[in-house]
């Protein structure tokens, strides 16, 4: 089993933490922040829940960054102090920088909701393949769609299945017309009036909350870990190809131990296809 290293203990982390040691798919966590005493504080609270919940996670907390030397992977998630402080900027590249440097194997998974031009200049400016370096906050937002979804249908949220794509938070596309519910369209399921008021509310999901942020983060690290064939919303840095180059995106990606294996091409109405590309252009 595998080490995971999460950067920050702030909420994010701490919840990330928490959400990833009860599912017990790693051998150990170690939680990273300037403030050693609260990664400690943080790490010995998950670790003494484990008797209740019947995991076998073994948990840590540090100041020293070089504990990702030999992680399976590496989560870029939020300080302690002051709170709700993600990883960007200027410090979240020169964390990136470091990072790659002390470990030039595993994902670097941002998990925090305003780290897309952390993705985008890692991948830009320090050459971090777009496929190691990307986020997990798509992935929150699509589960908070669906939870709107399901109230709006009257159905539970494990019956509904749709994508989220495009750039949050006023270019979100929902490709309705590949969305299902209980195993029917959504189209056939919702009015159009049903829709068009969905379609109204989605941005205002954006940003998502610590605890949905991390069990996004949470879902994505363990269906690379186990090597699942599963789609997930990621946050990558587009190509040529896709959009604006350098840009960064939503897409459909499946995951591997090493990061993204794939990107999943949609498939879209014409009218969907028009806004997606517009939205990469953008």
């Amino acid at each position: 089993m595998a080490t995971v290293t999460i950067l920050g203990a702030g909420d994010i982390g701490g919840a990330l933490a928490r959400q990833l040691a009860a599912i017990d798919i790693v051998s150990r966590i170690v939680i990273v922040d300037d403030l050693a005493n609260v990664a400690a504080g943080k790490a010995l609270d998950v670790a003494q829940s484990s008797p209740v919940d019947r995991y076998h996670t073994a948990m840590s907390g540090t100041a020293d960054v070089a504990a990702v030397v030999g992680a399976a992977v590496v989560v870029l998630a939020d300080v302690a102090a002051p709170p709700g402080s993600e990883w960007k900027d200027e410090g979240g590249l020169a964390l990136i920088r470091r990072v790659a440097g002390l470990n030039q194997l595993a994902p670097i998974l941002c998990a925090g909701a305003g780290q897309s031009q952390l993705v985008e200049r890692g991948v830009n400016e320090l050459g971090v393949s777009r496929m190691r370096l990307f986020g997990s906050a798509p992935e929150a937002l699509r589960s908070a769609v669906t939870a709107i979804v399901a109230l709006e249908a009257g159905a539970a949220p494990a019956d509904i299945s749709l994508s989220v794509l495009g750039r949050p938070p006023h270019q979100i596309i929902v490709p309705w017309d590949e969305a299902a519910i209980a195993g029917r369209l959504a189209t056939q399921v919702l009015s159009a009036a049903q829709l068009a008021r969905l379609d109204a509310r989605i941005a205002r999901l954006w940003p998502p909350a610590a605890y949905t942020l991390a069990g996004a983060a949470t879902r994505l690290i363990r269906t690379a870990l186990t090597r699942t064939r599963r789609v997930h919303a990621a946050l990558v840095t587009v190509t040529r190809e896709e959009g604006s180059p350098g840009g960064s995106a939503m897409m459909p990606i499946t995951l591997s131990p090493a990061g993204i294996a794939n990107l999943v091409a949609p498939s879209l109405s014409a009218r969907d296809r028009v806004r997606f590309e517009t939205s990469m252009r953008s």
